[in-house]
């Protein structure tokens, strides 16, 4: 969980750094005073000349450098011009290169590398206006695109076939909002036509090699971000504090992807396609935020080992996480939900261990919404806080309630259904003891006797495996008034007793 924690609050630094890494002014002199006072302010060195002429100010051989932390890498962008030209009217045109590089240079294992990225643009048009406290930026562009140009490991250049990368975007069209103050908020949205990726490799010590590549459609964005005046990537936590916040929301069209390749000597492939989905997420200082939708997602894999290709399909896939980040005396709430609606498989995957087709094939579903509240006692943004949770026996946190909304297990025929709602007493002074819950869950379980009928039928479950569980069923449930029905209520009291329907099973 601390790796998960650690992971988000990176990727969401880099999101802002990526995207938020060009502003302007209302005037060609401001622009670039500008540039120099934010990328500076994010950890970049900025360098380059500056010449004017009549209502354009063109700077040459601009170079941004940043040291990545805790690495000896490095970052650089070279853009070999940039135009910032005054319309007359109040707002200021941008003009790029078609084409620039970004370099990533470094070592790992002791031996130097560095990798070139290649930045293009086609029809891009950007055009600022507002005023120095607020900007808007409007901007479109046929495409835009990233691609690996080069790596090159203990001074030699690696051959394309090796490894390749690229993505590219197309007829974008979007806007962002800029309050410059004693934070940065911004304000952003934009839309796509598509987006196309691709990566390939092939390891020149193996016969192991990979391609995969894919597209999304109809691409939209809208999200708001809050950075501080100055950032010091070594010193994550301090970031935070001083106001760091993103959120935003994702969502596409479609999606296909297609992978092929050979791993150990077997080759295999793999192809997936969704009818859309989103993400929706949000970082600060006291809350993490996630959640993703998929519809209609296909699969199918085909490897060496089967002789059939292994297809399944799902309806909705979905995940959502709301969690806090920040140690406090106070307990706080939590949120987790996940669902797999109406999943299927091809009858070829069914008849591996259900040839003569005597359980039902229906699709089947898992769902589960909760909330809660906890009591943080580590603070995840702290690096030192964090690699001690790693190495010591420090809790890091307490459960102190916990809600189940809804709980749904559907498949082969049986569905259980459920809620419940529960506190926890965590006054047990022993280290890790588990807190002692009280409150109540109600279950109802439709056609279990059915599916055991089904599986000593099929051979899986022996007539005392079947009687076992039925004398089980009949411990902690009662019969419902719809035939193949049990209900049960589940009781935690607060001296440490269990009763399923009144009656004490602990």
């Amino acid at each position: 969980m601390s790796v998960f924690f650690r992971r988000s609050c990176g990727a969401a630094l880099a999101y802002a750094v990526v995207t938020h890494g060009a502003f302007a002014d209302v005037t060609a002199n401001d622009v670039w005073a500008d540039w120099q006072a934010y990328l500076g302010g994010l950890g970049y060195t900025v360098t380059g000349d500056e010449s004017v002429s009549g209502n354009v100010t063109t700077v040459t051989n601009m170079t941004m450098a940043m040291a990545l932390p805790d690495s000896d890498e490095q970052v650089n962008i070279v853009m070999p011009e940039m135009t910032l030209t005054e319309n007359g009217d109040g707002t200021v045109n941008i003009g790029f290169p078609e084409s620039y590089p970004v370099t990533i240079s470094g070592s790992t294992e002791g031996e130097p590398f560095s990798a070139e990225l290649l930045f293009t643009n086609t029809d891009l048009n950007m055009v600022v206006s507002g005023t120095p406290q607020e900007m808007t930026y409007d901007y479109t562009a046929s495409g835009m695109g990233l691609t690996l140009n080069s790596v090159e490991v203990d001074g030699e250049t690696m051959s394309k076939d090796v490894l390749d990368l690229g993505f590219q975007i197309n007829d974008l069209a979007g806007s962002s909002v800029m309050k410059i103050g004693e934070q940065r908020d911004i304000k952003q949205k934009f839309n796509a036509a598509s987006l196309d990726y691709n990566l390939a490799f092939d390891d020149p010590e193996s016969d192991d090699d990979a391609r995969f590549k894919g597209k999304l459609d109809q691409l939209a964005f809208e999200g708001d971000s809050v950075l501080p005046a100055e950032f010091d990537l070594e010193n994550i936590q301090d970031i935070y504090e001083n106001g760091f916040a993103v959120s935003g929301a994702f969502t596409y069209g479609a999606g296909n992807t297609e992978m092929a390749g050979t791993a150990e000597g077997e080759a295999f492939s793999l192809g997936s396609s969704s009818q859309g989905g989103s993400f929706a997420g949000s970082i600060d200082a006291q809350r993490i935020v996630y959640n993703l939708q998929q519809n209609s997602t296909k699969l199918a894999v085909t490897t060496a080992d089967l002789p059939f290709p292994i297809e399944i399909a799902m309806e909705n896939a979905g995940l959502k996480l709301e969690a806090p980040m920040s140690a406090s005396d106070e307990v706080q709430p939590f949120a987790f939900a996940m669902n797999l609606t109406d999943f299927t498989m091809s009858d070829v995957l069914w008849s591996i261990f259900d040839p003569a087709g005597a359980l039902p094939r229906d699709p089947a579903t898992i769902s589960l919404d909760t909330n809660g509240t906890a009591k943080v006692l580590v603070d995840f943004m702290d690096p030192e806080a964090i690699e001690a949770l790693e190495v010591e026996d420090i809790a890091p946190g307490e459960l102190h309630s916990l809600k189940i909304n809804e709980l749904i297990i559907s498949l082969v025929g049986a569905k259980l259904t459920g809620d419940g709602d529960f506190t926890f007493d965590n006054s047990n002074p022993e280290p890790f003891a588990p807190p002692v819950p009280a409150g109540v869950a109600n279950l109802q379980l439709v056609g279990a006797n059915a599916l055991i009928d089904k599986l000593i039928g099929m051979g899986l479950v022996s007539d005392n495996d079947a009687l076992g569980a039925r004398m089980m069923m009949g411990l902690m449930a009662v019969p419902g008034e719809e035939p193949d029905t049990l209900n049960s209520k589940i009781e935690f009291t607060e001296d440490g007793q269990i009763l399923a329907n009144g009656q004490r099973i602990k």
